[in-house]
């Protein structure tokens, strides 16, 4: 599974790219490799909200290799968590409920090697069981993502610190949750809430740091809209709402199709 070839997820944000993603929540490598080859730029397994284990985030990580680019929220900023997932081979970590600059610090130290940080050294299938070892030692540090969320008032007020942290690649917005925090849940057009948008991009242009955001129900309008504002992280729905949105589409049309065969005379 060497990926050294080829530039990694980090590279090609650092390179000013404007990558597309979506998110993982039904726990299946069907559906991973489903949206791996719909052709996503990167694909996140949800350990947050979810009942997701680690052997299914592996599997999601199998059946998306060399197709996409695999991510990992965990559960929390957690030392061992966050090693775990990067252990069994994915591209970075997406961190939630990080408020300071000390929990952002804490995030990339999991991540990242000495003498950057504390992550064990281990064989595992992030390194072919320890056939390329050495390659892969050498090079985690600059190709493993870390990314933080925004999800409160409080990591606002914080964002110019918490994108002062070295290592910390980027943050993404989580809307529902930060609309919560504002008072107003739900309402992620809020003014507080695009008041708020528009801080935290302007905090990640000054500090040359990825902007990105969640769009939970994408139209073209709407991913347009979060290109202009200057976000170049984005995830678009995820699985369980492309499955749902489908399913009743399709329910839908099976039941008109019934009732006009009905009414045939």
């Amino acid at each position: 599974m060497d990926k050294r070839n080829t530039p990694g997820l980090r590279q090609r944000l650092q390179a000013g790219e404007i990558l597309l993603g979506s998110w993982l929540m039904a726990s299946s490598a069907i559906c991973a490799e489903i949206l791996a080859d719909a052709g996503f730029d990167w694909l996140a397994a949800d350990c947050e909200h979810t009942d997701t284990s680690l052997e299914q985030v592996t599997n999601m990580a199998r059946a998306t290799q060399s197709r996409t680019s695999m991510l990992v929220r965990v559960r929390e900023c957690d030392t061992l968590a966050i090693r775990q997932v990067l252990d069994i081979g994915t591209d970075g970590i997406i961190v939630p409920l990080v408020e300071t600059p000390e929990q952002a610090a804490k995030a990339v130290q999991a991540a990242k090697y000495p003498p950057q940080g504390i992550r064990g050294f281990s064989f595992g299938r992030s390194n072919d069981w320890g056939a390329t070892f050495h390659e892969y030692a050498t090079e985690a540090n600059d190709r493993t993502l870390v990314i933080t969320m925004v999800e409160s008032a409080q990591a606002v007020d914080c964002i110019d610190e918490i994108l002062a942290v070295d290592g910390l690649d980027g943050v993404v917005i989580g809307p529902y949750d930060l609309s919560a925090s504002y008072g107003v849940p739900g309402e992620t057009s809020h003014p507080k809430v695009l008041e708020a948008r528009k801080r935290i991009l302007e905090a990640c242009a000054n500090a040359g740091k990825t902007a990105g955001l969640l769009v939970i129900y994408p139209t073209e309008k709407s991913v347009r809209s979060a290109v202009d504002e200057g976000f170049r992280f984005i995830g678009v729905g995820g699985d369980v709402m492309f499955l749902t949105e489908a399913s009743y589409k399709m329910a839908e049309l099976a039941r008109n199709c019934l009732v006009l065969e009905k009414v045939k005379p």
